[in-house]
């Protein structure tokens, strides 16, 4: 079917609803598949760590500390091993550490709650170092943050994309009966796009869930009521012209839906006063809104949050420690907040980053960093996590874990930029399977997921 430019606008995803501007998008439209199922209610929760989170100082060999050390001690951006939070993966059996600023989540992984995705990063299909070195495919604008961000959230890595593959996720789903979006937005991104799908985007707390859409401007004065008469009355004429009615039908959407938070939830959970903490805080109140107060719950839901701050070329030690400490704190916190609203096994949390950084620094003195590098370690948590464990795909020296060494064989030059193992579409594909996308459907979420092998990393439940 060929659709007109109009159509296409209306259909597009374009407008997103926001509470700061009711009306401010194109209608939301979603693709009802019945294969897009599963049991019972099931949420996933992206964590976004904008500018680049170096991997290399989250997580660190313990037994082989030396050769970390090597390259980062004389810099003085190695972490004192003795400051180190150590575990051990299963299936490696030797201990690797996580970054001290991360004992809020430390204990998880020995509870089997947290697992560790090494090495992975955007690829068209798996690449060695000579492959690399020979001009073989490798994703548009490498090393590039917008780009790399563009990648990680859409897993489009051959050129730009408009929609993202949560949005994709939710595209797959449909329209749900209470009318509310599946995707919530607590920051901007691509993400949560949809090609059919836009999702509400919404305040962190303290922001109260009753006060996220309300329409200001109408007191129960005689000219009040005249207006709002008014204004319900224009949403209901000129509705033959398509982009008219979209918008009609978002306004309509959204006094809808904030007519629908009419309580704010109280969660028990203490959350700290941070910038992820408190989008943390709304998320957990909207799962309990959605669970305990909605008269048609859903099914699926899905929220991206995300906390900037870690483009660390200077000053990496402290800046990149206060942020970990922040992420490690709220995670923790929503984690707690899970088991508190008894959905810990139905709720996945993971990050994403736009790329790691270089293993060796860069700098001198006071201000030493990292520059810009491509494959990451993430964190996923939850119940339903098999965690313990590292997991990923296996390199050229039998581990999901790279060879830490400048100019190695998983550096892409000298310098420490690791090329990934596994790709973007692997890491999501296994959280979008366990969410209910039928394998069919993946490849139609992932378009690249079938260059790789296994598709499914094996770190849920």
């Amino acid at each position: 079917m060929t659709l007109s430019r109009r159509d296409f606008l209306v259909r597009s995803g374009c407008g997103v609803m926001s509470a700061a501007a009711i009306a401010s998008g194109i209608e939301r439209f979603g693709l009802v598949n019945a294969k897009a199922q599963g049991p019972g209610y099931r949420a996933l929760v992206c964590v976004f760590l904008a500018g680049g989170n170096d991997a290399n100082n989250t997580v660190i060999p313990f037994t082989g500390y030396a050769q970390y050390a090597a390259v980062r001690a004389a810099s003085t951006l190695a972490i004192a091993q003795d400051s180190l939070l150590p575990i051990t993966p299963g299936s490696l059996g030797v201990e690797f550490a996580l970054h001290p600023m991360l004992s809020a989540i430390h204990p998880l992984f020995a509870s089997n709650n947290l697992a560790v995705v090494c090495n992975v990063g955007p690829l068209i299909q798996p690449l060695s170092k000579d492959d690399y070195k020979s001009g073989a495919p490798r994703p548009y604008q490498l090393f590039s943050h917008s780009d790399q961000i563009a990648q990680w959230q859409t897993s489009i890595s051959t050129g730009q994309s408009p929609s993202g593959w949560g949005g994709r996720i939710a595209d797959l789903f449909g329209t749900q009966p209470s009318g509310f979006p599946m995707v919530t937005a607590l920051a901007g991104g691509q993400f949560a796009r949809g090609q059919f799908t836009a999702p509400l985007q919404v305040a962190a707390a303290p922001t109260a869930l009753n006060q996220l859409l309300v329409l200001n401007g109408f007191q129960n004065t005689a000219a009040d009521r005249a207006r709002r008469s008014a204004m319900d009355h224009i949403r209901t004429i000129d509705r033959e012209y398509k982009l008219v009615a979209a918008a009609q039908n978002v306004t309509q959407q959204a006094l809808d839906i904030g007519q629908s938070l009419s309580v704010d939830p109280v969660i028990n959970t203490v959350f700290p006063n941070t910038t992820l903490g408190n989008q943390l805080r709304q998320v957990a109140k909207l799962i309990k809104f959605n669970l305990t107060n909605s008269s048609a719950p859903l099914s699926r839901q899905i929220f991206f949050c995300s906390l900037g701050g870690f483009d660390t070329h200077q000053n990496q030690l402290l800046t990149q420690a206060n942020l970990l400490a922040q992420v490690g704190n709220a995670l923790k916190a929503f984690y707690d907040a899970t088991v508190e609203l008894n959905v810990a096994t139905d709720v996945t949390t993971f990050t994403l980053s736009d790329f790691s950084r270089t293993f060796q620094p860069s700098g001198s003195g006071g201000v030493v960093g990292t520059d810009h590098a491509w494959g990451s370690h993430h964190f996923v948590i939850g119940g339903a996590v098999r965690g313990g464990d590292f997991y990923g795909v296996p390199g050229v020296n039998g581990t999901v874990f790279p060879t830490l060494q400048l100019g190695g064989p998983d550096d892409t030059d000298t310098r420490g930029r690791w090329i990934p193992t596994a790709s973007v579409d692997q890491y999501a594909a296994t959280l979008a399977a366990w969410f209910g996308v039928s394998f069919t459907d993946l490849n139609t979420i992932f378009p690249q997921l079938r260059n790789f092998s296994p598709w499914n990393l094996g770190f849920m439940g």
